[in-house]
């Protein structure tokens, strides 16, 4: 550091600049252990007892000059030759009801006493950070008596004792703070919101400690920058209300010790820290754990920070919010200040209820909005008109503005639905990699998509990607129901440019200053609106009655499916019965008009013999419906014999059949590639194809047609219902084609496109019988016509596949 620079630097800060390194590493103060500083502030003593059996194991250096005892003859002897049997057995009964930590090391429990035998004791603790609190002691040495105000808390098997010097008016009495803070929670409890309550917040703690500003500090998540939301300050110094400040001024391990600690004092940022003896303990190897001191030293990195920003003594206590770190009420004074236990036990006791006031008032915002997404619930569910899901993507339906998000999606299968504005192209494959296994009905949410991503906000705009997401599984098949929204850019004032939160300064590099005065403005990208806890529920309540409609449509479709099966057993013996039982007074009927027409044919007149010879071949024709009706029928109750056939010896053994009459109408077949091979049952698999060869002789082109007349028989893959690749058949001919409105009619039973004896004739059975066949192998069939080939007319391909 220069002379130059030096003179018009404080005495103090020279000092603090001489004790840090040149360079800043901005890193290493993130990898601080910051419960593992080894030392304390030197305004006070710490005494580590052993529980088991009250021998002293740590002690603060300063004993001598604190308790008036060397540390050297503090360790390893008893803790009652310091401090009484009876003082210590006050200490360890305040500390009983508490407990060894279950999260950490540290546990504590507070106590109020006189140090006269007649003193009384009371614990306290809560399920957020650990409580601290105060035990009067005195202390007699070479005639002159000490008077402590002690806090007392637990480390493992340890109890760690803070001796602080009393202060003048006396030693620390509930009775003289409570009034204090009923009267400012009184007034809290008016706030009608969490500014509002911020704000009322930081007014009594500055009249309960008398620093010059007091802030409310606002995380934005557990990892993320924090904004001042409510300030009060002493006249002429800058505004820091609504200023964000880097995440790294308050680095993960320090949020860690502030969600275990209800209450952090700073007496004076250039107190001389006071070492432990001895500097590690045994058997650890580490210095004593101090995540619950009251007395515990600082970070360097943070008293340079509280330095740069003209601290000289600070204090902070958490709040919290079901558990989790949500902010911290900050005070700042220009010079040292040291607060009475009593006035740090009204902070922390402050620190308590506002925790709660904030958490009932969050509550109570979230219950009046989750009431307002009830009520657009129930209207949304009241318009639904047809079965959900899919008549949830119904524009009347009002999907999207459900949850104030710009579009809705919904993924079933290979489908894609969507309502609102228009789907990102990204969303439907952004929504299968997030989902993965995610289990079925579980919300999933992010308001900064990009950043989960590891996306640059730009990228992933233009990569169609929404900043804000929230979705959740409809069932195990992968189905979900998504709500997306845009980008929505935030301007914020930073204290400090939170990509620079280090600067090259007279001594080196040192972190930014902070401060209106230093503001940063910038934009941040990559965000959506948040999506509120009101919202999450209440698309987890959508998802519970879609799926209690689901569940009822299915048993109904089962029901229904159970009804239809047993029915169409019951159609099948029936006809198969009377096909059978039909036959034998038909065959009568037609043996009887032959009979008539041998014997008495020479004496009826021509008329008669006509009738006769109509009722005979009426009588035939019936006989061949009959035997359709019957085949159509087996075809319902005779199992299949799967094996693993060639197609090319099946087709080979169709045209055995087949072949005479497609040779007769000049029809060609052509197999392009050599047929695969696959399981079916070989008669049925043969009897499809012999009749769709017939159907082709049937339905050749008209004389005169451009082109050989030819029939195709290839294997074309094809997406199966699960979205596998499956093998379809597909029989292609060039011959008359069928009209798309007919095709559906074609499939039916006893159904022709033309009259009986035109095109060879036919019963209308054919195409009946295959579509059976192969829905009995678990497979499907459909029509495409016109189906451009070479030559001929447009021509009819039938496609199908065989199942498993």
């Amino acid at each position: 550091m220069s002379d130059e620079v030096r003179g018009w630097l404080s005495p103090k800060a020279v000092a603090a600049e001489a004790g840090v390194s040149e360079e800043f590493d901005l890193s290493q103060c993130v990898r601080e252990p910051i419960h593992l500083l080894g030392g304390v502030q030197s305004y006070g003593a710490l005494v580590a007892a052993r529980l088991h059996d009250a021998v002293v194991d740590t002690v603060s250096r300063n004993v001598a000059d604190v308790l008036g005892r060397a540390a050297e003859e503090l360790v390893g002897r008893p803790v009652t030759e310091l401090i009484g049997e009876e003082q210590w057995a006050l200490a360890r009964e305040s500390t009983e009801a508490a407990g060894p930590s279950e999260d950490g090391p540290s546990s504590s429990a507070s106590s109020s006493s006189s140090a006269s035998p007649s003193a009384s004791s009371s614990a306290f603790s809560s399920d957020g950070p650990a409580a601290s609190g105060v035990l009067a002691l005195s202390l007699e040495r070479d005639g002159r008596v000490r008077h402590f105000d002690v806090t007392v808390h637990r480390v493992a098997e340890l109890l760690v004792l803070e001796f602080e010097p009393r202060a003048a008016d006396g030693p620390f009495v509930f009775q003289n703070f409570f009034p204090r803070v009923r009267r400012a929670l009184h007034r809290l409890q008016g706030a009608s919101d969490v500014t509002e309550c911020c704000a009322a917040a930081v007014r009594e703690v500055q009249a309960l400690t008398g620093y010059d500003r007091v802030v409310a500090y606002r995380f934005d998540g557990a990892e993320g920058p924090g904004q001042v939301v409510a300030e009060v300050r002493g006249e002429g110094r800058e505004p820091w209300l609504g200023l964000w400040f880097p995440a790294s001024d308050i680095p993960p391990q320090a949020r860690r010790l502030y969600a275990r600690n209800w209450i952090r004092v700073i007496g004076d940022v250039d107190d001389a820290t006071v070492g432990l003896l001895p500097e590690l303990r045994e058997g650890t190897g580490e210095p004593l754990d101090l995540s619950g001191s009251i007395l515990r030293t600082v970070s360097g990195y943070h008293l340079e920070y509280l330095r740069n920003i003209g601290v000289a003594s600070s204090m902070s206590v958490s709040l919290l919010r079901d558990g989790e770190l949500w902010g911290l009420i900050a005070c700042h004074g220009d010079e040292p200040r040291q607060l009475t236990p009593e006035v740090r036990a009204a902070c922390e006791f402050f620190g308590i209820a506002l925790s709660l006031q904030l958490t009932a008032v969050a509550e109570r915002e979230q219950a009046d909005e989750l009431s307002g997404y009830r009520r657009a619930l129930a209207t949304l569910l009241a318009r639904l008109t047809a079965q959900a899901p899919d008549a949830l993507m119904s524009p009347d339906v009002g999907l999207a503005e459900l949850l104030d998000a710009d579009g809705a999606v919904l993924l079933r299968g290979e489908e894609v639905s969507a309502t609102g504005s228009p789907l990102p192209a990204a969303l439907p494959g952004l929504l299968e990699r997030l989902a993965g296994p995610s289990p079925v009905g579980e919300v999933w949410s992010s308001d900064r998509v990009p950043e989960v991503l590891g996306l640059d906000p730009a990228d992933a705009e233009a990569q169609g990607v929404p900043a804000g997401l929230l979705f959740l599984p409809f069932d195990r098949d992968g189905d979900l129901l998504a709500w997306w929204r845009r980008e929505q850019p935030a301007p914020r004032q930073w204290a400090a440019d939170p990509a620079r939160p280090v600067r090259t300064g007279p001594g080196g590099e040192r972190l930014t200053p902070r401060g209106s005065a230093a503001v940063h403005r910038a934009t941040v990208r990559g965000r959506s609106t948040p999506w509120t806890p009101a919202q999450r529920a209440v698309a987890g309540e959508l998802w519970r009655e879609v799926a209690g409609l689901l569940n009822r449509h299915m048993a109904e479709l089962e029901a229904r499916n159970t009804e239809l099966a047993r029915t169409n057993e019951d159609l099948d013996s029936f006809a198969h019965a009377a096909a059978h039982d039909l036959k034998e007074p038909l065959r009568g009927i037609s043996n009887a008009a032959a009979f008539i027409v041998e014997d008495a044919g020479a004496v009826l007149d021509a008329t008669s013999l006509r009738r006769l010879t109509t009722v005979r071949r009426l009588a035939e024709r019936m006989d061949g419906l009959l035997d359709s009706l019957l085949h159509f029928s087996r075809l319902g109750q005779v199992g299949l014999e799967r094996e693993l056939l060639s197609l090319d010896e099946v087709v080979d053994d169709a045209l055995l059949v087949a072949g005479d009459r497609l040779a007769e109408q000049g029809v060609t077949v052509v197999r392009p590639a050599p047929l695969p091979s696959l399981r079916a049952d070989r008669e049925r698999l043969r009897e499809v194809l012999e009749n769709l060869f017939v159907n082709a002789a049937k339905y050749v082109a008209d004389e005169g047609a451009a082109g050989e007349r030819r029939v195709w028989v290839e294997a074309v893959p094809v997406a199966g219902p699960d979205g596998d690749a499956v093998t379809a058949l597909v029989v292609r001919d060039n011959g008359i084609g069928i009209p798309v409105e007919q095709q559906e009619d074609v499939l039916q039973l006893f159904r022709r496109l033309h009259r009986r004896d035109e095109r060879g004739g036919g019963s209308g059975v054919g195409l009946a019988v295959v579509k059976r066949i192969v829905e009995r192998h678990g497979g499907r069939l459909w029509l495409e016509s016109p189906a451009p080939a070479p030559g001929g007319g447009p021509g009819t391909a039938v496609w199908f596949t065989l199942g498993g």
